[in-house]
């Protein structure tokens, strides 16, 4: 597997195919936001996230990917 800095070349079937999560800097990038607005939207619940530990959040593909696909997700 390839690691690649430059983000904006990603497609949907590379979310899909890639790791089961991924960082919020990635999702960032994947929204075409700000790594700034990204941390902001998850800390809003408009990124889903998981977290693991104390200071790591990571965003499940599966949900960004249908994020993406479907678009808004529903907060209660």
């Amino acid at each position: 597997m390839t690691t690649t800095t430059d983000t904006s070349a990603r497609t949907l079937d590379d979310l899909r195919d890639g790791p089961p999560t991924v960082s919020i800097e990635t999702a960032a990038a994947y929204l075409g936001v700000s790594r700034a607005y990204g941390y902001r939207l998850a800390q809003n619940g408009h990124i889903p996230t998981i977290r693991l530990g104390v200071r790591r959040l990571r965003v499940p593909a599966a949900a960004l990917y249908k994020l993406l696909a479907e678009g808004e997700t529903e907060t209660n």
